[in-house]
């Protein structure tokens, strides 16, 4: 019997191979098309590129340290149309500096649609110290090249997450995510709501309050509050932002969401004063900049910002020792070297330089941790967060090829 069932096993295989055979034998002998002519995958190509060959067509100057770069396509070089995203997102910039490769993000300020008319647009404020904005600052000119990211993070207003209403608390340079999500409002595409309040010192410091103003004059649906401390103006508040402040402009019968994005002294004054209104965790978003975290200012750090330690760094398999300082990134160490680590969000949140630590100990900030549970538990780390308390060696992986 068991024999008779294995033959007719083998017999109905048989003719499921053949039936396939002949099935094949009638197919098309045309060569198969490259998997970018489908649209789908043209369209994610497109959408989410590795790398976006890009132009600066314009520089205007805001002021003696602020410049809007107008950056577009670079056919040339392969890049024909830009990547959508999402009001909020940023680019992470690649520059080369004698030699040494950084990159770093910058919100982007135009709106989505404007990537339809052929260009994004960056803010850049001169940081003291700050080694990559400086020298854009200094050397970008009409027609410099540069290669971006596709747009990224998550900065951005979703509706099945967000409140009607964002409460948008802004300060300084940290406007700029704000002037792209105004704009997609006035622009028809974003569906909330947004109440601003933009800490300056005074009016003159308050960039896009101009062009924010004017776009709330016709969309009933963006207001803007500037918050000026060190002056006294007409239609603005004074002071800081503060809980009492928040209460008094926001929808009082509804949920509505915060957006901060801004310096880390701006998110301790600020995530104090929310703890006070109650609000549900989920409706309170940042924008962090973690590798300009200052350690020794966190209640929490045990460090001694004025120790000199070694970093030890393996690189696709090639283990370089250099000298790293208490009180910098052990990413930002890394750049200087030129050992060109990965990088994209360098705020603890997006994962992209996500490190095996092999030995020694480093202090992450609370405030700017992202790492998962199980990256904690097994000894992984983000660079562009985590301070030496030691001698130090981590395996780094490879920056991918684009």
């Amino acid at each position: 019997m068991k024999s008779n069932i294995s033959k007719l096993s083998r017999l109905g295989l048989i003719k499921v191979i053949v039936k396939r055979l002949l099935a094949i034998g009638k197919g098309s002998k045309e060569p198969t098309k490259d998997l970018y002519d489908y649209h789908p995958n043209k369209l994610a190509k497109e959408l989410h590129p590795s790398v976006q060959h890009l132009k600066v067509m314009k520089v205007e100057e805001f002021s003696k340290d602020m410049k809007k770069f107008y950056l577009a396509p670079d056919p040339e070089k392969g890049t024909t149309s830009l990547a959508w995203f999402s009001a909020g997102q940023y680019l992470s910039i690649a520059v080369d500096i004698k030699g040494k490769l950084f990159k770093r993000p910058y919100s982007i300020a135009s709106s989505p649609a404007d990537t339809l008319n052929g260009y994004y647009m960056l803010t850049i404020k001169r940081v003291e110290g700050g080694i990559v904005s400086q020298y854009i600052l200094d050397n970008w000119k009409e027609g410099q090249e540069l290669d971006a990211s596709a747009p990224l993070g998550d900065f951005t207003y979703e509706r099945l997450r967000d409140a009607k209403t964002v409460i948008g608390i802004a300060g300084g340079s940290g406007i700029t995510p704000f002037r792209s999500l105004a704009k997609a409002i006035y622009e028809g595409d974003e569906p909330c709501s947004l109440i601003l309040l933009y800490g300056s010192r005074t009016y003159n410091d308050a960039a896009f309050s101009d062009e924010i103003e004017a776009m709330a004059k016709e969309c009933d649906r963006i207001k803007l509050v500037n918050v000026l401390s060190n002056e006294e103006k007409e239609g603005c508040e004074s002071g800081f932002i503060t809980a009492d402040l928040i209460k008094k402009y926001a929808p009082k019968e509804e949920d509505y969401s915060i957006f901060m994005c801004g310096p880390q002294a701006m998110y301790n004054f600020a995530d104090k004063e929310i703890e006070k209104l109650g609000i549900r965790r989920k409706f309170v978003r940042h924008e962090l900049f973690g590798e300009f975290f200052h350690p020794e200012k966190d209640d929490a750090y045990t460090g001694d910002v004025n120790e000199k330690y070694n970093l030890t760094v393996t690189i696709a398999g090639v283990t370089t020792t250099i000298p790293c300082d208490a009180n910098t990134s052990l990413l930002r160490t890394m750049e200087a070297a030129g050992l060109n680590p990965p990088s994209d969000c360098r705020s603890g949140r997006c994962g992209w330089c996500h490190s095996k630590l092999i030995s020694g100990d480093v202090y992450t900030p609370p405030s700017v941790d992202g790492r998962r549970l199980a990256d904690k538990e097994f000894g992984y780390i983000h660079p562009c967060c985590a301070f030496p308390l030691s001698d130090v060696a981590i395996d780094v992986p490879p920056m991918p090829k684009k």
